[in-house]
């Protein structure tokens, strides 16, 4: 998902995969939302209208339970995004990006180009083929054309450091806990 300015400039704000839903803001009442949200890996999802998610929210308060905790998690997300876009370098938002990439995929293969891994961190595209070739270097990764193999995973949660690991330890709590049905349905 891609937060885009008046003017064009656009940045990463979240990343979706098995673990979610796009259009989260749905399940607070909103009807639309500024930020964009695309499939960059062939994958499978399910549709499903808004007027019936919400039926379903409001009849089951299991079902909006889980929503509600899903939508903690995506704020806790864009906060850590926001941090990371303001305190880490380059090489470590790269690590970050490529770690929740491959939490999302199950694969050692992300299938990223240059140009997509600037867009997302915001940064130029010379930047982000100097910083793999430093993940190379340590063996941390293979590049190639499209293709971006983890091959140590340790390594890259290493320089990754603070910007990693917080909202993906929360989400775990969060969906390890058991439900328990105190949400009132709207």
């Amino acid at each position: 998902m891609i937060a885009m300015s008046a003017d064009g400039e656009s940045v990463e704000v979240g990343h979706i995969g098995f673990e979610g839903m796009s259009a989260a803001h749905t399940v607070l009442g909103a009807d639309t939302t500024p930020n964009r949200t695309f499939m960059q890996v062939a994958g499978y999802g399910y549709a499903l209208p808004t007027d019936c998610l919400r039926k379903i929210a409001d009849r089951d308060a299991l079902f909006l339970e889980l929503l509600l905790r899903y939508n903690h998690y995506a704020a806790l997300q864009l906060a850590n995004s926001a941090l990371a876009n303001a305190r880490y370098s380059i090489n470590e938002r790269l690590s970050r990006w490529l770690l929740m990439v491959h939490d999302r995929l199950l694969s050692h293969d992300l299938p990223l180009t240059h140009e997509f891994l600037a867009l997302m961190l915001g940064v130029r595209r010379s930047g982000i083929t100097n910083e793999l070739h430093v993940l190379e270097g340590i063996h941390a990764i293979r590049a190639t054309r499209g293709n971006v193999r983890i091959l140590d995973r340790q390594k890259l949660e290493a320089i990754a450091a603070g910007s990693y690991g917080t909202p993906e330890q929360i989400y775990e709590e969060l969906f390890r806990k058991p439900l328990n049905a105190t949400i009132r349905p709207r």
